[in-house]
């Protein structure tokens, strides 16, 4: 369907919810509507499809009398259900002015069958109790999950599978005659056939067996499927790549600002294939610098509604597993004619700005050039180069010297133009999981940050804002990317746990200013990566969105994603709007067209990017188990990262996370302080709390749950 046709769907479903809200409105039946709205005999067929959709978007409710209301009016929400390993969960509002800052808590005995991630509709039953509001869930509008992943157990003449999403509470129950033949231990793909009810279990049929969770790349896989992501790309699309050309042809490189005789580098990593952006800098006789960021004119070659695009869409962003990349675009864009590969002409949508010495943008031009990439280089060669006069690199690359030296410099200038306007630097530390070639993690060590990485950070920022400025202030459709300001709720939650460190939150108004100044003063402390934690856990999510709403983590008043069109759709949208408006096709109709879809593309895409997130994570999460198996009986040093009723979570310096149970410490009988976040013991009254540095023994892992379980090693026991 094209944007036409939608546009066409969306006003008739506005104008129908528009009927249903007004207070002239008495609830009727959908046949009477169609009289009242007098739609005509031959449209009956699709305004019932309208209705039917708008109604699974939860916008409207069908009463057991077959009457549309609003949900409001029956004290309803929509929104997704969240649950939980405990059996209990929560349904998260969606387009609700009332319930939208708070989540709604269902009771297990109350979720009606819902699975983690349904669309539900939820009837609220308590509303005033000083907590949350509790609810009941009415109906299932859309599974959250095509299918379902897990690990199958045999039993006698049945079995089960046990879900990879933990926070799917229940085990799902399979017959006989739909197992397929799986033995346990499969990792299975599984479709439910009837929703849990009276206690009962879900039941399902195994669609289709993955291998034995021990085989070589079972895990991954697993995943791939759990998350419903994207392997191969459809015959159109490849079709459609048939006709790019390998590279750059004379005709495109026309009316387009001639970069070529310019140094231009670009910086990596060693293994990235897809360069997305070039750098050029020059020192200018007034003292400022110019820079040039420079980004693959990936447009170019992805014409809007083709299959090419719209499959980019529908992916949202590139997915990076510790084993494998699931690019957006096929490989022959990604690391062939989009990517800047040194000593290739190559088109590039640039944002060309002059900064002075405070770090302020005084000009800045946006525009279509043509490129030619000079070298090549890795964060790790400019990062050496820069902080080693011995470095082994110099000689061969001492005719970028300069070049690098004054990247340093506009660098320091940019971080602290940002740190003085109360920029919040979360300094967590990534794992870097290395694999041998049966797909075996070997080392888990952790990722690099240094001045080079730094350099291309502060340029991509400097970038990114002065674009989303340049377009707010044209006031044309734009995709920002947004960090709201916290609730204030959860900041005083924050506030009141972190001072059970001594720490305080400066200031009674919300302003990033006060996180950077808690976190400056935890850093370098053993508590540091708690405080960084429940810091970050307070925040919102940042999320794309049509209207500029400022990016609280950054102190910027404009922010968006410009600088990586290759990976991500959001780039590649902005970069069409860009270059749709240098060449003065911006009319009325076309900003109209782009005003009703970008909010549905801003909508998908952050959907995509938590898809991805979670995969990614959970990857990661599988490795680490792996690494850990030959392990056990070994100590480890760590600090404790979290304290729950059920368990002491402990972190290895290279990220690696396990549980103590309380049940496993035996020099005393331990209580759980939830207060106070910590456990104590009775006679000894010796105290486990968050932050401090413990020493373990590994003492089991699991691949079927995911789990690693440590217990503390005892003073007299080293």
């Amino acid at each position: 369907m094209n944007d036409v046709d939608n546009n066409i769907l969306e006003e008739k479903k506005e104008k129908i919810i528009g009927f249903v809200k007004s207070k002239e409105y008495k609830p009727m039946k959908i046949n009477d509507i169609m009289m009242f709205m007098e739609v005509p005999t031959k449209d009956r067929d699709l305004f019932l499809e309208i209705i039917n959709d708008i109604i699974l978007d939860g916008k409207l409710v069908l009463t057991q009398k077959g009457k549309v209301m609003t949900p409001e009016s029956l004290n309803m929400v929509y929104g997704t259900y969240t649950s939980t390993s405990r059996g209990f969960g929560f349904v998260i509002v969606e387009n609700n002015d009332i319930y939208n800052k708070k989540d709604i808590f269902i009771n297990e005995k109350d979720a009606n069958g819902a699975m983690h991630k349904d669309k539900v509709l939820c009837q609220i039953i308590e509303e005033d109790t000083g907590k949350r509001p509790e609810g009941i869930i009415i109906k299932v509008l859309k599974k959250g999950y095509k299918h379902i992943v897990g690990t199958f157990e045999q039993s006698q003449g049945f079995g089960f599978v046990v879900p990879d999403e933990k926070r799917m509470y229940n085990d799902i129950f399979i017959s006989k005659k739909n197992t397929l033949g799986a033995v346990t231990g499969h990792k299975v793909v599984v479709e439910i056939t009837k929703q849990a009810e009276n206690g009962k279990n879900p039941e399902g049929k195994i669609t289709e067996i993955l291998g034995h969770i021990n085989d070589p790349g079972v895990d991954i896989l697993s995943i791939i499927k759990q998350f419903d992501l994207p392997t191969d790309f459809d015959d159109l699309v490849y079709k459609q790549v048939e006709n790019v050309p390998n590279e750059v042809l004379e005709e495109e490189k026309i009316n387009r600002l001639d970069l070529r005789n310019i140094q231009t580098v670009t910086i990596d990593g060693e293994d990235a294939k897809d360069l997305d952006d070039a750098i050029t800098i020059q020192k200018l006789d007034n003292g400022h610098y110019k820079l040039g960021v420079h980004i693959a004119d990936v447009t170019h070659y992805v014409k809007e509604a083709t299959p090419l695009d719209r499959e980019a869409l529908k992916r949202g962003t590139s997915v990076y597993l510790v084993d494998r990349v699931i690019p957006m675009l096929p490989h022959k864009l990604s690391n062939g004619i989009c990517s800047l590969n040194q000593g290739e002409d190559r088109l590039a949508l640039s944002c060309i700005m002059e900064i002075d010495k405070n770090g302020a943008v005084n000009n800045h031009q946006i525009v279509e050039t043509l490129i030619k990439v000079d070298k090549r280089m890795s964060y790790t060669i400019v990062n050496d180069i820069l902080t080693n006069e011995q470095s082994p690199y110099l000689e061969e690359n001492k005719e970028f010297l300069n070049m690098f030296k004054t990247m340093e410099e506009l660098r320091n200038i940019l971080l602290q133009k940002r740190i003085k306007r109360g920029a919040i630097e979360f300094d967590f530390e990534e794992a870097k999981i290395v694999l041998d070639e049966n797909r075996k993690p070997i080392e888990i060590k952790l990722y690099e940050r240094n001045v080079a990485t730094s350099i291309i950070e502060e340029f991509m920022l400097v970038a990114n804002e002065t674009v989303a400025e340049h377009y707010f202030w044209l006031e044309l459709p734009f995709v920002y990317r947004s960090h709201e300001e916290p609730d204030i709720e959860k900041v005083e939650e924050m506030a009141e746990f972190i001072s059970k460190f001594g720490y305080k939150l400066k200031g009674s108004n919300i302003h990033s200013k006060a996180f950077q100044k808690l976190l400056e003063k935890a850093k370098s402390t053993p508590e540091e990566m708690i405080i960084s934690r429940v810091v970050l856990r307070s925040f919102k999510q940042a999320r794309y969105t049509f209207r500029n709403e400022g990016h609280f983590g950054l102190a910027a008043n404009y922010y968006c994603h410009f600088t990586s069109p290759i990976r991500r759709y959001p780039d590649l949208q902005i970069h069409r709007i860009i270059k749709e408006n240098i060449n003065g096709k911006l009319d009325e109709r076309r900003i109209n067209t782009l005003s009703k879809k970008l909010p549905d593309v801003c909508l998908k895409c952050s959907n995509r990017e938590r898809v991805a997130d979670d995969a990614e994570r959970e990857t990661c999460l599988v490795k680490k188990v792996e690494y850990m198996e030959d392990k056990v009986g070994q100590i480890f040093e760590g600090v404790i990262s979290s304290v729950t009723s059920w368990g002491i979570y402990v972190e290895l310096p290279n990220t690696i996370e396990g549980m103590v149970s309380p049940k496993s410490i035996e020099d005393d009988y331990y209580y759980y302080d939830e207060k106070n976040m910590q456990y104590f013991g009775e006679k000894t009254g010796k105290k486990y709390s968050l932050g401090d540095v413990v020493k373990v023994k590994l003492m089991d892992t699991n691949l079927y749950e995911r789990t690693i379980d440590f217990k503390f090693v005892l003073e007299d026991e080293l």
